[in-house]
């Protein structure tokens, strides 16, 4: 089963992307495990869906996938930046998995960038400068953070662009097999590499070192037919069996005749499909990342075994062969032994090759391969035959090792796998198939319902406190603030005919949603003041950050507040909802709830716990919540586990 896209499969999407060039960017999404949807306005061709896919699949989606309604942090930065704009190129950078597509700004140019690689990545890039990005990462050589130098990784082999002598020159120093040193050398990836050695003819398990020139010069030409097809001539397919497909990829692959083969009209509507056909639910589903990182070591690991016992057998063969015909491998040593301190080494070269049992030679590094027994074996002519033979059942002996060791670490992954699967399948025991509630525009700030029916709004943040107060905050409403440095701006709505028992629960959210919940405060103070006395305008010599606010006039103060939240399930405007606010109104409102308290102490899996009881996405519970961790001093409406 194909698990990721290789550098020429990431070829071919770029060239079915150049039909996005001149469209402009309407939307951008961002939800579950990394998913990126760039919604683009195509002329003459509507809206297209560019779908970057758990990080690793990108291409354009036939439909459009379910997205949240609220866009995550990512999107709304995203939208802020490139909304509108239009697209001038989409590229990929050298022959890596990096697509990067380059949109039109008022200012300098800016990049949108997708790394299908390392777990995959999204990055927001202007003059060289790394704007935002869905995950952030640190190497030695490298940072991906905001405001970090945007460092490509290290330009590898082009094999697009590359000619017979470079090719040459980039595999001729390899001491692994054919395949292995087309994946990875010449930058093929495992499939192409594959590919490559069945429509040249050539053993794939053949060594690099005993392969001859114009068999290179073959190989590249075959590479170079294949990049001349994925460039002008693709033939999208599908391979699997009556049951499911198992492949996908822009060719017609000789290396996959063994399938049924089902053609598209695209590499997007083929990717699509065999997407589709994983049923993959990437905003609910249950996952651990760690597991496709461990089952890519378990494979790599298992061929890497199967290789040194091959590698190794194989020492052991050839060192027998020079025992089977000892005479014919003495007599070559001898002779080339005494030829090489008489002759240049172009006439060496030129004198052993017209030996019929000689396949190549090297006299750089004194070695020659010889066809022994009905093997290529390479020998040192400075050495005699029980030397040579000696040196490869050495090289066995040390390559049977390291199988030994590999074989002992290959178990320990084994292991991990074991244990990270046992809790992942306890996880998705535990899963609830919670769907979202009834979303309601309020919901972008925290909010809650207070006893006698105001709506009563909090900023989450910097920017939403400015779009709160300068957005909401009307003639007849009431704002409120706790008495804590960095406290969130409140707004209750038609607070002008709130009682004081509704000005309470505001001051009592308010001080639970500042820092006096992360300070594990027991109790503290909040104010409340009418909307002309709050100002963003200062006078000569003040400073208002962003987020803050100036306060003039009587504060009308609120003392004894108690630092404590419930969550519970309420009915509003007809629809579900489960409400975060004091714990004196949830109470009033709720049949089942709980009743939370700061705490000190790292409890990341409550989050987890509260929204399967309350039948919601976590993501959707977590939005309401104060910030730090808690715990719960009541509990009512639940039944007993």
């Amino acid at each position: 089963m194909k698990k990721e896209m290789s550098a020429f499969d990431v070829r071919a999407m770029v060239e079915e992307m150049q039909e996005l060039v001149g469209s402009h960017v309407d939307k951008v999404f961002h939800w579950g495990e990394g998913n990126v949807l760039v919604r683009l306005n195509v002329q003459g061709e509507g809206k297209r869906e560019l779908f970057f896919k758990r990080r690793k699949w990108l291409y354009l989606a036939k439909e459009k996938p379910d997205t949240p309604k609220m866009p995550s942090n990512f999107a709304s930065f995203v939208r802020k930046h490139i909304s509108n704009s239009r697209v001038n190129a989409v590229e990929q950078i050298g022959f890596d998995r990096i697509v990067r597509i380059v949109l039109s700004s008022k200012e300098a140019p800016i990049h949108l960038v997708f790394e299908i690689f390392g777990g995959g990545n999204v990055l927001l890039v202007s003059e060289g400068k790394i704007m935002n990005c869905v995950v952030q990462k640190s190497w030695r050589h490298r940072q991906v953070r905001p405001g970090a130098e945007h460092q490509l990784p290290g330009q590898r082999f082009d094999p697009i662009t590359a000619s017979a002598d470079e090719f040459i020159d980039a595999v001729k120093d390899s001491d692994s097999d054919l395949v292995r040193t087309l994946a990875t050398a010449a930058n093929l990836g495992g499939q192409y590499a594959e590919e490559v050695c069945v429509r040249s003819g050539i053993d794939k398990n053949s060594m690099l070192s005993s392969l001859a020139e114009p068999q290179l010069r073959k190989v590249h030409g075959v590479m170079t037919a294949m990049i001349d097809e994925l460039l002008n001539s693709r033939s999208p397919s599908l391979y699997g069996d009556s049951e499911r497909f198992v492949d996908v990829s822009p060719l017609v692959l000789q290396s996959n005749s063994h399938l049924q083969r089902e053609a598209r009209e695209s590499f997007s509507a083929a990717m699509d499909e065999f997407l589709s056909q994983l049923q993959e639910e990437e905003d609910e589903a249950v996952s651990d990342p760690m597991l496709d990182k461990l089952d890519r070591r378990i494979e790599s690991q298992r061929e890497t075994i199967h290789s040194y016992k091959e590698e190794a057998e194989a020492c052991r063969l050839k060192a027998d062969s020079i025992y089977t015909e000892y005479q014919k491998a003495d007599e070559l040593l001898r002779v080339l032994q005494e030829q090489s301190q008489k002759l240049d080494w172009e006439k060496l070269r030129e004198g052993a090759m017209k030996i019929p049992f000689v396949r190549s030679i090297q006299p750089s590094k004194s070695m020659v391969v010889a066809e022994l027994d009905g093997m290529d074996v390479p020998l040192d002519y400075r050495e005699g035959p029980d030397a040579n033979a000696s040196l490869l059942y050495n090289k066995g002996k040390e390559i049977g090792e390291k199988a030994k060791r590999a074989e002992a670490a290959l178990k320990e992954t084994e292991e991990q796998k074991a244990k990270r699967l046992k809790g992942l399948m306890k996880k998705q025991a535990e899963r609830s198939d919670a769907k979202p509630t009834k979303q309601f525009w309020f919901e972008r700030y925290k909010w809650f319902v207070s006893t006698n029916g105001h709506l009563v709004l909090s900023g989450r943040d910097a920017r939403t406190n400015d779009q709160l107060v300068k957005k909401h905050l009307k003639e007849n409403d009431i704002y409120v603030h706790a008495d804590v440095h960095g406290a969130p701006s409140v707004v209750v709505k038609e607070g002008a005919d709130a009682t004081e028992e509704d000005l309470r629960e505001a001051a009592t959210f308010a001080l639970a949603q500042s820092k006096a919940w992360t300070s594990c405060f027991a109790e503290g103070a909040a104010y409340w003041v009418r909307p002309d006395q709050v100002s963003k305008t200062p006078q000569p010599g003040e400073f208002v950050p962003r987020g803050a606010f100036i306060v003039r006039g009587k504060r009308n103060y609120l003392y004894h507040l108690p630092v404590e939240l419930a969550v519970g399930e309420i009915e509003h405007e007809g629809a579900r909802k489960v409400m975060c606010g004091p714990a004196s109104v949830v109470r009033r409102r709720a049949q089942r709830l709980v009743v939370l308290r700061p705490s000190k102490e790292k409890k990341g899996k409550q989050v987890s716990k509260l929204a399967r009881e309350f039948n919601v996405p976590e993501e959707e519970l977590a939005r309401t919540l104060p910030p730090g961790s808690f715990d719960i001093v009541e509990r009512r409406g639940f039944k007993e586990e």
